[in-house]
């Protein structure tokens, strides 16, 4: 009979493997935690006596090396990190702070056994035997702030009083840059680069140089016939993300940006640095390579300071999102049966493709039960085994884009929000990853950005002139059920303005890219062309649309990514060339099921 401690391990182990998504990583106690080496986390071992406490903290130390293995590249890590000892240090508390956090804003199991980790790393920290604040232990400091910021959580009461020599300092200096790494908590680069400007505030780390940024995706030659036109952009001006368009809340971003380039629209200033191997990077993937990272556009917004990504739950009280999501439920209380049975098909759609098969009379392998009576009859017969033939349903990822626009308001949104409710709630039951994700603007008729635009004497040829609201309603390794009351924000009245569907197409785009799945499927939900008149007005009333029209050739041409779009009361096969109308719920199951029983099918 196995021992306690070995049962341990092996939950341990099993718990690992689930949330890092990998079968081979492996679980081994040792006399303290260490870094993770390959699929392997050694964590402190909890003794034969099994005490809770220590029980806890090899839980929340198994859980931060499987979240590591699961958010954290390793080669991206390395490319971006500053030389500097103490910088570095700082840099790798963020990141640790940002992949714990990842876990525990979606498991609360998870989130206690990381909050005891916490407490043991504190117990042998010199935070709590600093008396004044050069004794402080910024990297502690920091990630105990960032960790506070991502999750919520409280640093532990221990280490409060030396936390409290340096935090007024920290808040003055890089108060901005921590409340804004929520923003960028799902991109590792975005992440990474407003750490990098976090420390650069705090006089720990240098501004990067040329030299030390990871080149422009596309080689030498692509830099080229750009004719240098990175230089154009103001001196403190990053770059794009690779998972997304560069978007910043409008407390980060203190830059001059009247000169903004539409390379701010590229994917990836930190795809691959020279000596880094395709695989290192966080694009690369055998169905990405030799393809432009960008659409060739001369679109660009006037500003991106003002712009935001923003969770769902953030935009609203717990109280409101409640009422919301109860409104929601009664907009789908007639549909119940339509929504039950369309769920229904389209599961059996996708279980079909992912049904068992058996090789039999194998050497080796599962004893066939079945052929057992030829033993009994014969003896000298051997025994026959069986071996499950893997399937060929590939690794996928489904993401729901929806339009989040004020003509959208009413039955359309309600449409749209059950739609994505059924489709989310089904790809879960067939093992498939889905985000839920809207696009819209801060503001009707141009916000802030057009108020700079103004304030710099109208300008010609400004771009884009209003602030973009991109919204996460679901993330793609979120649970339904945490994500389920978020769905319910699109029914709030005032969220819904005008519609930036180019911009807003290319970051669900970008984020699909981002992810490890073979197969990205982008489902698109909308009722017609862009709309934003203050952009209009200054750029011609063809702007937005030949943006949109540029970026889904580029998708459909050139991108991994599958697109398919569903039309909400307007006929939206003019812009994709794989898309369905629909005026009202009832034909939402044929459409939806239909193009994604398409795809799944397909070689």
């Amino acid at each position: 009979m196995a021992e306690p401690i070995d049962l341990f391990r092996r939950a341990l182990a099993g718990a690992a493997r689930a949330i890092a998504k990998d079968p081979d990583v492996e679980v081994v106690f040792a006399s303290e935690a260490v870094p993770v080496s390959g699929k392997t986390a050694r964590v402190p071992s909890p003794g034969s006596s099994l005490q809770p406490r220590l029980v806890a903290e090899a839980r929340g130390a198994a859980d931060s090396l499987a979240l590591r293995l699961r958010h954290h590249d390793d080669g991206l890590h390395r490319s971006l990190a500053p030389a500097e000892p103490d910088a570095r240090a700082v840099f790798d508390a963020l990141e640790t702070a940002r992949v714990e956090a990842l876990g525990a804003r979606t498991m609360d199991g998870v989130r206690e056994n990381l909050s005891e980790l916490t407490e043991a790393r504190v117990r042998g920290d010199a935070i709590l035997r600093a008396r004044n604040a050069e004794e402080v232990p910024l990297a502690t400091a920091l990630g105990l702030l960032a960790r506070e910021r991502l999750t919520g959580d409280a640093p532990p009461v221990a280490a409060r009083a030396g936390l409290e020599l340096v935090a007024p300092w920290i808040e003055e200096k890089a108060g901005v840059e921590l409340d804004a790494l929520g923003l960028t908590i799902d991109d590792q680069a975005a992440f990474a680069r407003l750490a990098r400007r976090l420390l650069e505030d705090l006089d720990l780390a240098a501004a990067p140089d040329e030299s030390d940024e990871p080149p422009e995706p596309g080689g030498e030659e692509q830099q080229d016939e750009q004719g240098g036109a990175d230089e154009a952009g103001d001196e403190g001006e990053t770059g794009p993300t690779p998972g997304e368009t560069e978007m910043r809340a409008e407390q980060v971003d203190d830059e001059s940006d009247s000169d903004s380039a539409p390379q701010e629209l590229e994917l990836g200033e930190d795809a691959m640095s020279d000596g880094q191997e395709a695989s290192d990077s966080p694009l690369a993937s055998p169905a990405r390579r030799n393809w432009d990272l960008a659409p060739e556009t001369d679109y660009k917004p006037f500003t991106t300071r003002f712009d935001e990504i923003v969770e769902a739950g953030e935009l609203c009280d717990e109280e409101e999102l409640a009422r919301l999501r109860s409104y929601l439920d009664q907009q789908m209380g007639g549909l119940q049966n339509v929504v039950t049975k369309l769920a229904n098909r389209l599961q059996r759609r996708l279980m079909a493709q992912q049904a068992r098969s058996w090789d039999f009379d194998q050497e080796e392998g599962l004893l066939d039960a079945a052929r057992l009576a030829r033993v009994v009859v014969n003896p000298a017969q051997s025994l026959s085994y069986k071996v499950e033939r893997e399937t060929e349903f590939r690794d996928t990822v489904v993401s729901v884009l929806i339009d989040n626009s004020g003509s959208m308001r009413g039955r359309p949104i309600a449409i749209a929000a059950i739609c994505a409710d059924v489709l989310a709630r089904t790809l879960e039951r067939v093992g498939v990853a889905s985000e839920v994700l809207g696009f819209t603007t801060r503001a009707w008729k141009g916000g802030q950005s057009r108020e700079h635009w103004l304030a710099q004497g109208r300008p010609g040829n400004p771009g884009r002139l209003n602030d973009l609201r991109h919204i996460v309603y679901k993330r793609g390794d979120e649970p339904y059920r945490h994500a389920r009351r978020h769905l319910g924000l699109m029914m709030r009245e005032g969220l819904l303005k005008e519609n930036i569907d180019g911009e807003g197409l290319l970051w669900a785009h970008n984020r699909l890219v981002a992810r490890a799945e073979e197969r990205r499927i982008l489902m698109v939900i909308s009722d017609g062309a862009p709309v934003d008149d203050s952009t209009a007005s200054a750029n011609g009333g063809a702007y937005l649309e030949r943006h949109l029209r540029q970026v889904i050739e580029w998708i459909e041409r050139r991108s991994p990514v599958e697109l398919i779009a569903i039309g909400i009361g307007h006929d939206v096969t003019r812009y994709y060339s794989r898309a369905v109308t629909i005026m009202d719920a009832e034909q939402l199951g044929g459409a939806m099921i239909e193009q994604l029983a398409r795809l799944f099918e397909s070689p």
